[in-house]
């Protein structure tokens, strides 16, 4: 093979963490499947155990987002590929658990709704496009905006994140390689070091892991932050259907110690709200409930004191 045909090679050393060849899994098409799972696995472990160092700052970013979205403001995510999609699945679930409001949720996704799906040419480099989603979207100040990229380096989410903080907008910035230039413009920069994948750049595994543990972790924290979780109960949740209003019921008499009866009346008067029930069993009317909750920001254990 002459020179001008041998392959165009990058130094491991100027790429990201994410996109190193792990030595453990180079002979890994060679082994026994058992012993690719084993090992994946352990890979799957390291990855959550990667989240832990993150913890800190994670705190902190829950905390500022919560100050921001108290009363109103948005909560974005934005990514491409893999991050864009594990971003979009926690954003799509605060809705039926927390009942987060639809219209206080923006998904912004590099090549759209088609990307969920399928891979969409060149649409993590569209910075252009970045910039173009996140005017439309009319973020600013009262808005929180979450970018991930396991790279820390993919264009459309550096724009996203950069468009939004000159907008007024908190950021903050998830990636999975030391010195990202997404954590350099974050005010929140939250580092998950997984290092190399055990397929070279499918980040999918361990990075991908590892923001869905933070994902899960940073919302759900968020949630309690904002009064939508009492006493490990999903207290903001509406009873929608004959599952729900079940299990609404149940968590009232949890919550309460009253009859099943007497929970489901109060589900009734409150129109399937369970904090609004838990006050009208405490003797309020619908609106002295509703008014109540309003006055302490929907944080149903400040309401329960000021009774």
């Amino acid at each position: 093979m002459s020179d001008a045909s041998l392959p165009v090679t990058v130094s491991e050393a100027s790429l990201p963490a994410t996109e190193a060849t792990s030595p453990r899994f180079a002979a890994m098409d060679a082994w026994a499947s058992p012993d690719i799972l084993d090992a994946l696995l352990e890979g799957q472990m390291a990855a959550v155990a990667a989240v832990r160092p993150a913890l800190p700052y994670l705190a902190a970013a829950a905390e500022a987002a919560a100050s921001r979205l108290r009363d109103r403001g948005r909560l974005v995510y934005a990514g491409a590929g893999t991050s864009g999609r594990i971003g979009v699945q926690d954003g799509a679930e605060l809705t039926p658990t927390f009942n987060w409001p639809r219209d206080r949720l923006a998904l912004l996704m590099a090549g759209g709704e088609s990307a969920l799906t399928q891979a969409v040419e060149d649409a993590e480099d569209q910075d252009d496009l970045a910039r173009q989603n996140v005017a439309a979207a009319g973020l600013g100040l009262p808005d929180v905006v979450l970018g991930l990229a396991a790279s820390g380096g993919t264009p459309y989410t550096l724009a996203c994140l950069q468009a939004a903080r000159a907008a007024g907008a908190l950021t903050i910035g998830i990636a999975n390689s030391p010195g990202a230039p997404l954590l350099a413009v974050a005010h929140h920069a939250i580092l998950i070091e997984t290092g190399p994948e055990p397929i070279a750049g499918s980040t999918r595994m361990r990075a991908g892991t590892a923001q869905k543990v933070a994902l899960n972790l940073f919302s759900t924290l968020l949630m309690v932050r904002l009064g939508r979780v009492y006493r490990g109960q999903m207290v903001d949740m509406v009873a929608s259907n004959s599952k729900l209003r079940a299990r609404a019921v149940r968590m009232l008499q949890g919550l309460t110690g009253c009859t099943p009866d007497a929970a489901a009346s109060a589900l009734f008067q409150a129109d399937g709200t369970v904090k609004t029930a838990v006050l009208i069993l405490r003797g309020l009317s619908r609106e002295g409930a509703d008014a109540l909750l309003a006055r302490h920001h929907g944080q149903l254990r400040q309401a329960l004191d000021a009774l």
